[in-house]
Parts: structure tokens; C-alpha cells; sequence
């Protein structure tokens, strides 16, 4: 089984309020990215969306859309708690594969996405997204790295897990820089409006 977890939890302190929720052509700012999830996990029986927030309205739209929501309240602690929440709420599987996605990338796209699963298919150890010499997210990681991600504390993320990995992790490039941008700050919105998702 391949899970997908969208990781929608942030406090976001640099944009000044809740950024998942904020609009961005016309929808908020994390359905976005959620869209290529689930374009990507279109017709595949051998996967499954989870969304981990802390923030109800996020829940109750992944709800709606027939995704597993996962309730994070400690995630104001920092990423490795949302990264924790998720994967107890997974029973542990032997040739599982968890695919993290970050909520507020809203040019990330389902062909992208779906090129990660391929690499799951093909059974590596970890694959992420790469733009040239850059590392971004989605992410991909084999069960096999559950425990080390379960060991993550505080601030720290999947990267560290995949520079562990050395050459074990396969880059899958990017079409577009827009893909690995991040929104930040409200000024970052309108420089997502010179990539078209």
C-alpha cells in the first residue's frame, strides 16, 4: 500500500494567519495540492490519502472527500510531530510506502506525484523531488525507514532520513521550478501567480 500524507498542520507564523486557508484562485490555499493527490492516486487500488491538520475545517473537507483525517494537535511542536501523528495512525506494514506532501505547495502537480509512486513500484528505499542541485518536496520513503521517522524530533524532517540514505535515494526531477515553491508570506501568492499549476 502506498500512503499519501498531506501534511496540512502548520502554524504558519511568517504569513500572519492560517495559510492553508487562505484564498488562492479561488479555493483555499491547501486544496490545491490535495487536487494531486488524488490525481495521482486516481484508478490506483494500491493507494491512500491521509490528511494530518490540526485545524477542523481542514479535517472535515478530508472527510468529505473520502480521505483519512488524522487529528495532530501536538504539530505546533514542530514537523516531526505531524510526521509522528501520521504514522501511528498507520499500522505498521512490511512493503508500505508513505509519500509526504506539504500543503502549502500549491503548484505541485499529480503527474509529479504519480512519477514518485512509480518509484515506489519499482521498490527503492526513498526518491524525492529534485529542481537541478535543489531537494524539495513530495517525498517518498519504504516502511523500511518508519522507525527512523518515528525518531525525528521537533523541527526536523524527512531530509534527514534521506541524507542518510545517500545514493539509496532516487531524484526524480521536477518540470518546473513553480512545483517546489512554497507559500510563506501573503507576497509569496502573488509570485505563484507566474506559474500555472
Amino acid at each position: 500500500m502506498k500512503h499519501l500524507i498531506y501534511l496540512a498542520a502548520g502554524s504558519a507564523r511568517r504569513f500572519g494567519s492560517n495559510k492553508l486557508l487562505a484564498p488562492y484562485r479561488g479555493r483555499p490555499l491547501f486544496a490545491w495540492g490535495l487536487s494531486a493527490l488524488e490525481e495521482a492516486a486516481a484508478g490506483r487500488a494500491d493507494c491512500r490519502i491521509w490528511v494530518v491538520s490540526r485545524w477542523p475545517e481542514i479535517l472535515r473537507q478530508a472527510r468529505a472527500l473520502g480521505c483519512g483525517a488524522v487529528n495532530s494537535p501536538e504539530s505546533e511542536k514542530g514537523l516531526a510531530c505531524t510526521i509522528r501523528a501520521a504514522l501511528e495512525n498507520l499500522p505498521p506494514a512490511q512493503g508500505d510506502y508513505y509519500l509526504f506532501a506539504v500543503a502549502d505547495q500549491p503548484g505541485m502537480r499529480g503527474e509529479t506525484v504519480a512519477r514518485l509512486l512509480e518509484a515506489a513500484d519499482r521498490g527503492v528505499l526513498a526518491a524525492s523531488l529534485w529542481l537541478e542541485d535543489h531537494p524539495g518536496s513530495p517525498t517518498l520513503f519504504s516502511a523500511a525507514l518508519r522507525d527512523q521517522l518515528l525518531a525525528l524530533e521537533g523541527e526536523e524532517g524527512g531530509r534527514k532520513v534521506l541524507e542518510r540514505c545517500g545514493s539509496q535515494c532516487l531524484r526524480i526531477p521536477a518540470d518546473r521550478a513553480g512545483e517546489l515553491w512554497d507559500v510563506d508570506r501573503p507576497e509569496d501568492l502573488e509570485k505563484m501567480e507566474e506559474f500555472s499549476p
